[in-house]
């Protein structure tokens, strides 16, 4: 089910020096086809404490915003730790006809052991965020859901961005551990934002995915 190729090369995927060879399967994280490694996945740790001591008996409304505001920032600051090793994208998702449905700010994961960490340790994926895997050549790719602690919506995209196929992964039942949820798809970029984000956003098949990346 690949949809018809955008005609216009700005709504293609800017690329400049891919040279990755990683492997084929992953979803939270990947399994190989080639070499049966299932990768570990987006599973979730708690990194958001919301440390809400009460020193000062003046309850001043600056206090509790100047506490708000560190709170945000120490999330955003959490985050970005989880993914220290990471390169950052922006990613764009376009209509043919050039509307954008949406937009998030992407973790790069573009070798194998970036891709076997995927979003581990990772409790809530804030909703601009997300990761992109990125892969040498199109392939058949198959993503598994162990340990994820919540769930994701993935995105299968071909060598130009165009989406290939778009799967809700919910995150496993009390009784599952994810290994046995397999999503699969084919492509050469998957995009993992947060799940229904593209029901949200009415995005489809055929829409593209813009985004620099220069590995």
């Amino acid at each position: 089910m690949t949809p018809p190729r955008s005609p216009t090369s700005n709504r293609r995927t800017l690329l400049t020096g891919l040279a990755v060879g990683v492997g084929a399967s992953l979803a939270g994280c990947t399994e190989s086809d080639d070499e049966s490694d299932p990768a570990d996945d987006d599973s979730s740790a708690s990194t958001d404490e919301s440390g809400g001591d009460d020193d000062s008996g003046a309850g001043d409304g600056g206090d509790e915003q100047n506490e708000s505001d560190e709170d945000e920032n120490s999330s955003d600051g959490d985050f970005s730790e989880v993914h220290a090793d990471y390169d950052e994208t922006e990613v764009s998702v376009m209509t043919l006809d050039g509307e954008e449905l949406g937009e998030v700010t992407a973790a790069v994961a573009d070798t194998s052991e970036l891709q076997t960490i995927g979003l581990s340790d990772t409790e809530e994926l804030p909703e601009d965020r997300g990761m992109i895997f990125i892969n040498s050549s199109e392939q058949d790719l198959r993503f598994i859901m162990p340990d994820m602690s919540f769930g994701i919506d993935i995105i299968y995209a071909d060598s130009e961005g165009v989406i290939t196929g778009i799967h809700h992964a919910p995150k496993p039942g009390p009784n599952e551990d994810g290994s046995e949820q397999g999503y699969p798809g084919y492509g050469q970029f998957v995009l993992e934002v947060n799940y229904e984000w593209t029901t949200e956003r009415g995005i489809e098949e055929g829409d593209v995915l813009e985004f620099s990346y220069s590995g």
